[in-house]
């Protein structure tokens, strides 16, 4: 089911956009029977805006998963990256402060990685440490919540905390390589590429700047297109989840302690909001909800969200989605209530 979903939705979503976009364009609405107007109008900005959001930073991680793979040999993954798995683990957390990249844009660097020798533990620690732990996030966060500042520090300690206690139980249980093989017409691109090179390298002795360019951009558009398809199809599932939200429903769930967290963790799955702007739509009802949903919403999204659960189906095994859903959520709604206890 899940083949044939992933198969065919990107022509669907394609002919979609193409009709929301001559809406836009013509300012028109579906006619009233299949949605209301302003249900429509909304849905429409929602869409375009989470692409628009997401867009910069799926290239921004492309052309650096590109670059690892043209300029960044394998045997270099494996000198930088520690054996030792606390010291791997650690890194991994802590690689974000280097390699500050939106979570839309660390799922195909994060494969690009593991794909070149680096342990897959440490992938996915750094895939859901690195879009909260790096110094964009915490300005933004240190800005959004000015009158209580403990809440960025509260941010970055337990999203550490949550991607170091995962990667530990990764290292421990994970026996296989996460990723699923790759396709046939992938593999055999990519052989051909790498013959070209050889055969290249032994009759000049290295590339011309022309060639490598050519070679990153070709290895960028493949990453792009891979990716771009499961952004377009969680963004509209997004998009269309926003627009059924009512702010009622939120405030009935403040009221009530038991499900704040896990209404504001399932908020944040749905809204999939972009770590770097997460912080101010948090910020918005800080006068109803406490700290500790707040903060849980500030963790887990970035973490585990709608569009790149889709984009995590597309690069890592089911089995390992479903167990990295499992114990953030567990880790992070954990956390959140002692955090707040203590505070």
């Amino acid at each position: 089911m899940r083949t044939v979903l992933f198969r065919f939705a990107t022509p669907l979503l394609a002919a979609g956009c193409l009709i929301m976009l001559a809406l836009i364009v013509m300012n028109r609405d579906l006619p009233a029977a299949l949605f209301q107007p302003a249900g429509l109008q909304s849905f429409k900005i929602l869409f375009i805006s989470i692409i628009l959001e997401a867009l910069p930073f799926i290239l921004l991680g492309v052309l650096f998963s590109a670059l690892l793979q043209v300029f960044v040999t394998d045997e270099l993954i494996k000198k930088l990256t520690p054996r030792h798995p606390v010291a791997g683990v650690l890194f991994g957390a802590l690689l974000g402060l280097m390699f500050p990249l939106c979570e839309c844009g660390m799922i195909p660097v994060v494969r690009r990685l593991i794909r070149k020798g680096m342990p897959a533990y440490i992938g996915i620690v750094y895939l859901l440490a690195g879009p909260i732990v790096n110094p964009i996030v915490y300005a933004s966060t240190f800005t959004a919540f000015r009158t209580t500042p403990e809440m960025a520090y509260a941010r970055m300690g337990l999203a550490f905390s949550v991607a170091v206690a995962v990667g530990f139980l990764l290292y421990k249980f994970m026996r296989t390589s996460p990723l699923k093989p790759s396709q046939p017409f992938a593999v055999i691109h990519h052989n051909h590429h790498h013959h070209q090179a050889h055969t290249h390298g032994s009759s000049s002795g290295r590339r011309s700047m022309l060639q490598t360019a050519s070679s990153t951009l070709r290895h960028a558009s493949d990453e792009f297109f891979d990716m771009g398809k499961y952004l377009i199809f969680g963004a509209f599932l997004t998009a269309a989840i926003q627009t059924a939200v009512d702010r009622s429903t939120m405030a009935a769930f403040a009221d009530q302690p038991a499900f704040a967290y896990l209404f504001m963790m399932i908020l944040a799955f749905i809204l999939s909001i972009c770590s770097n702007s997460d912080a101010f739509i948090a910020s918005s009802f800080n006068g109803m909800f406490d700290f500790g949903p707040l903060l849980a919403f500030l963790v887990f999204g970035p973490m585990i969200d709608l569009k790149n659960t889709l984009m995590l189906l597309s690069t890592f095994r089911l089995k390992i989605v479903l167990a990295l859903i499992a114990l953030t959520a567990m880790f992070t709604l954990a956390g959140a209530w002692l955090v707040e206890v203590l505070l």
